[in-house]
C-alpha cells in the first residue's frame, strides 16, 4: 500500500474530481478500511444534483455505505470493536461519541458530539478519507463497525444499508406484523428492501407504487414478494388511494411507507390510504422544501405519523442476517459495478440519466471489482 490514497471529491453541483490525500497514520484507537465496496443511495444522487445541500458546499467524499476489509487497526480499537485485520465490516453512517447520555442510553443516532459521518463530512476534517469512494477510509475511535461474512459477493454485502433501512422502517418503526396490509411508496431500493423485510415479517398483503419508468423495479418488487403494483405516472395512470380500496375492500393498509424523494403528493396519498388507527412512516427526504401536511387527516383517523432517521445498530444486524441466511435473492437487485475512476458515471446510472440503463442497485468498487 502507498503513502496516498486516491478518492472520488464532490466539488459541487454535478462536480466530481478524483484526488490523492496522505494515508492516516493509524494509532492505538482507530484503524484503516480497505474499501471493497459502496453502495449509491438515493439520497447521493439527490446530493449529487444539489437537491440536499443549499447552505453552501465544501468538497467532500460521499459514500455513506462503506463495505470493507480491516487493512489496519490499533490494538485498543480491536478489543473493542471485537475485529482484527483481514475481517470484512460495515459501516453506520453515524460517528457517536459513546459516552453522552444519549448514546449512553442508545440514542446514539442523536449524539450531540458527533463531528464526524461516513459520506458526508468535508474533507477539511482531518483525516480527510471519510468516505465510501475512496480506496482506503479512515476508521475513527467512534465508528461503529458491524463484522460480515467474508465469503458473500461484495455487491450483495453491500446492500446492508439498504436492508437495514427496510429492517427499521418497515418493521421497527412501522410495525409490520403478520397478516398486516403494507403500502409501500416507491420502488427504489429502500421500497424494495421494505418489501423484503414486510414479506420476511409476515405481513399479509403488499403493495407497491412506482413511476411508469421504474416498471422493471415494480416487477422485480413482485418477484420479491408484492401483491400488487400501482403505476403512478404516464400512460396507465392510477390512483394510488382509490387502487388500495379496491384491493383491501375498504378496509386500506396497517402501515404506509412514504419513500419518495421530493415529492410533495405521496405525503398526502400516505395518510389517505392509512386505516383508522393505521401507522405512517416518512422517510422520502424533500430537499427541506415547506410540504404541506392535513394534520385534519391525522387527527380524525386517529393516524401514528412517524420520521424515519436512518438506520440504527439493531437494524442493521438484522439486516446482515438476512443477507447471510439467502432467504432472497438479492443477487437480482445488483444492476452495476464501476470503478473509483467512474463515480459519477455511477450516481448518473442509477439517477436513470444514463440511456438504455435499468437500474436497480449500483455500487462503486474502489479497488476493482
Amino acid at each position: 500500500m502507498g503513502e496516498t490514497v486516491r478518492a472520488a471529491v464532490q466539488t459541487g453541483p454535478r462536480e466530481m474530481e478524483i484526488r490523492e490525500f496522505p494515508r492516516p497514520k493509524i494509532g492505538p484507537d482507530d484503524g484503516l478500511l480497505r474499501v471493497e465496496a459502496n453502495g449509491i443511495c438515493g439520497s447521493d444522487v439527490e446530493m449529487y444534483k444539489g437537491d440536499l445541500r443549499r447552505d453552501g458546499w465544501k468538497p467532500m467524499i460521499p459514500g455513506h455505505e462503506p463495505l470493507g476489509i480491516v487493512e489496519e487497526i490499533g490494538e485498543r480499537a480491536a478489543a473493542r470493536w471485537g475485529v482484527r485485520p483481514g475481517d470484512r465490516v460495515a459501516l453506520e453512517v453515524i460517528v457517536p461519541c459513546r459516552f453522552c447520555q444519549h448514546c449512553l442510553t442508545g440514542r446514539y443516532q442523536a449524539c450531540p458530539n458527533r463531528a464526524a459521518g461516513h459520506g458526508v463530512s468535508p474533507i477539511d476534517l482531518e483525516p480527510a478519507l471519510w468516505g465510501g469512494f475512496a480506496e482506503y477510509l479512515y476508521l475513527s475511535p467512534g465508528t461503529v463497525v458491524h463484522k460480515i461474512d467474508a465469503s458473500l459477493p461484495a455487491e450483495i454485502a453491500a446492500m446492508y444499508n439498504p436492508l437495514g433501512a427496510g429492517v427499521r422502517w418497515a418493521r421497527h418503526l412501522g410495525g409490520v406484523g403478520f397478516g398486516d396490509t403494507v403500502l409501500i411508496l416507491g420502488a427504489g431500493q429502500r421500497g424494495l428492501a421494505c418489501v423484503i423485510a414486510a414479506r420476511a415479517a409476515g405481513a399479509g398483503t403488499i403493495i407497491v407504487t412506482g413511476l411508469a419508468a421504474d416498471r422493471h423495479k415494480l416487477a422485480l418488487a413482485r418477484e420479491l414478494g408484492a401483491d400488487h403494483t400501482i403505476v403512478v405516472d404516464g400512460d396507465g395512470t392510477e390512483d394510488t388511494v382509490e387502487r388500495v380500496r379496491e384491493i383491501t375492500d375498504g378496509a386500506m393498509a396497517d402501515v404506509v411507507l412514504e419513500l419518495t424523494p421530493l415529492a410533495a403528493e405521496p405525503v398526502t396519498h400516505a395518510l389517505l390510504a392509512a386505516r383508522h388507527g393505521g401507522r405512517v412512516v416518512l422517510a422520502g427526504l424533500k430537499g427541506n422544501k415547506e410540504i404541506p401536511l392535513r394534520t385534519d387527516l391525522v387527527i380524525n383517523r386517529a393516524l401514528t405519523v412517524v420520521g424515519a432517521f436512518g438506520v440504527d445498530a439493531r437494524a442493521y444486524e438484522e439486516a446482515i442476517a438476512l443477507i447471510e441466511s439467502g432467504r432472497f435473492p438479492l443477487e437480482k437487485l445488483h444492476t452495476h459495478t464501476f470503478g473509483l475512476d467512474d463515480t459519477a458515471l455511477a450516481i448518473e446510472t442509477l439517477a436513470g440519466e444514463v440511456p438504455g440503463e435499468a437500474a436497480v442497485h449500483v455500487s462503486v468498487h474502489p479497488n476493482g471489482s
